[in-house]
């Protein structure tokens, strides 16, 4: 997106606060500091004993499957829904998590299963390798999995960081309610950035996010029909906003009352404050940050600031395997109990609200 001939546009019309429009539909188009960002909504089956889907996988493209028959995807996974173990250098993925479950296990020794409005920020950072599995524990009953997938860029400073993620748990993130007059509910969930006096748990210390001029922030904001919801001016005016309507009647940005409708994305001013509302309802995704303005060299998992980067990434992988692969199978799911955890290489085990134990999860 060219962001800056956007501004130059929106000087000529100043009172839109909408910069550029574009549609969206599984992955959406993303401005620096973000590189991807993709939403996954799958509508899976009753579970079997293994935690794939109870129903027939003939005529899907195992292994590439991204087709959405029926409704949902296997995507990489050959018997459990998912992506089995791929490598990642130069850049941070975090994981928003809807519904649903996800299995992480990596190269470090690291697993974790985590749902239900939690989130896991990865730093690749010098390299690592992972898995992120869908497990379908329910037997009697619909599985459905939703999550939003955002690629954050790594300054060339940090870009061979040492691997790390952190575990932002549901109960800790913050989630708040502004209601109009009438009653009206806007409902915001703060994933990174402080919003309205809300300060989420800090992202992994090399994190670009980290830093105290970068202005990342990710908040979800879900408009009840009727409701509203102001965005705050920017901490700095290089900040680029973008804001995503992925499902309901569409959203009005201030006086721009056609500004986004569902399925459309818009970059918008950051100099002063927007107030978004829906009179249908509307679900909004919204991501921005100062962009760090580098060289982007991108070939698959690696992201670097040039083709030598990404040529010695390839070289790196192959010779080290950025640790290697510790668990028994590709794509592996940590059994048929729901309760979620983290488990770190040193065995310490972390689960929602806070709690550390020494014990190595069932």
């Amino acid at each position: 997106m060219n962001v800056a001939s956007a501004r130059n546009q929106a000087d000529q019309a100043v009172d839109t606060p909408v910069l550029q429009r574009f549609p969206i539909g599984v992955q959406w188009p993303t401005t620096d500091p973000f590189l991807f960002c993709v939403h996954h909504l799958d509508h899976y089956p009753a579970g079997t004993a293994e935690h794939g889907p109870a129903a027939s996988l003939d005529g899907r493209a195992i292994g590439q499957d991204f087709a959405g028959t029926d409704g949902w995807r296997m995507y990489h996974g050959q018997r459990v829904p998912g992506f089995p173990q791929h490598p990642h250098r130069g850049f941070e993925t975090v994981t928003f998590v809807r519904r649903g479950l996800v299995d992480h296990s990596d190269s470090l020794g690291a697993r974790a299963r985590y749902g239900g409005g939690d989130v896991q920020w990865l730093t690749a950072g010098s390299g690592i390798v992972h898995s992120e599995m869908f497990p379908l524990l329910a037997t009697d009953a619909d599985n459905p999995v939703e999550l939003f997938q955002i690629w954050l860029n790594l300054p060339r400073d940090d870009k061979f960081a040492e691997p790390h993620f952190s575990m932002l748990w549901a109960d800790e993130l913050p989630r708040f309610e502004v209601r109009d007059t009438a009653g009206h509910l806007a409902e915001i969930t703060v994933i990174a950035g402080e919003l309205a006096g809300h300060v989420p748990p800090p992202p992994p210390p090399s994190s670009y996010a980290s830093r105290a001029d970068s202005d990342v922030a990710i908040w979800h904001v879900r408009l009840e029909p009727g409701a509203s919801f102001t965005l705050p001016p920017a901490a700095d005016e290089r900040t680029v906003r973008v804001a995503y309507v992925f499902d309901g009647a569409g959203v009005a940005a201030d006086a721009d009352a056609d500004a986004l409708t569902a399925g459309t994305g818009a970059v918008m001013v950051v100099d002063r404050q927007v107030v978004l509302s829906s009179e249908g309802g509307a679900e909004v995704l919204v991501l921005q940050g100062r962009p760090i303005g580098e060289p982007v060299a991108q070939y698959g998992p690696f992201v670097m600031n040039d083709r030598a980067g990404i040529e010695q990434a390839f070289a790196d992988y192959r010779r080290t395997g950025f640790g290697g692969w510790p668990w028994p199978s590709d794509e592996p799911v940590h059994g048929g109990d729901p309760a979620r955890f983290a488990e770190r290489p040193d065995g310490s085990v972390e689960r929602p609200r806070g709690g550390v134990t020494t014990a190595t999860p069932a």
